[in-house]
């Protein structure tokens, strides 16, 4: 596990933790990055001085500075540690959605003209399926990691 610093283009602030680098950057590539305050996509990551401890790796390159981060406004809320119960109820919370899988566009879009029941779901879509629901006004936030995979 490896854990970033970073910072919205709004500039909030905020820590990622990912398995590499690399996961880091193909998550970036697809949207799933996202500020957890205000749900921006255009992420970066700010210098560190954090240190991973662990089994011994080859040392790795130092991060480039962000293209364009900003400081942070003072009337900003940082972000603070999520307590460990509110996690537990949030994870209770995206485990009762119904798992709609690959068709989660369709049933949102469903859901949002009446075509369907109102309810719960979860699933997956592409970074232009979600652009097309942004588009069309329909309202859905993106899951980190921790709360759906069950392995945390």
């Amino acid at each position: 596990m490896i854990v970033f610093d970073l910072s919205c283009s709004k500039g909030h602030r905020f820590e990622g933790w990912f398995g590499s680098t690399v996961d880091y950057d193909a998550q970036v590539e697809r949207d799933l990055v996202r500020c957890p305050m205000c749900d921006d996509a255009k992420v970066s990551k700010l210098p560190s001085a954090k240190v991973r401890v662990g089994r011994s790796v080859a040392p790795q390159a130092p991060a480039a500075a962000p293209v364009s981060a900003t400081a942070p406004d003072a009337k900003e809320p940082q972000a603070k540690p999520i307590p460990a119960d509110f996690i537990a109820q949030l994870r209770a919370i995206v485990k009762s959605a119904e798992d709609v899988g690959t068709r989660f566009a369709d049933e949102a879009r469903k859901i949002h003209y009446e075509e369907s029941p109102a309810r719960s779901i979860r699933g997956q879509a592409s970074s232009d399926e979600a652009e097309a629901l942004r588009d069309e006004g329909i309202d859905f936030a993106s899951l980190p990691a921790f709360l759906v995979d069950e392995s945390h």
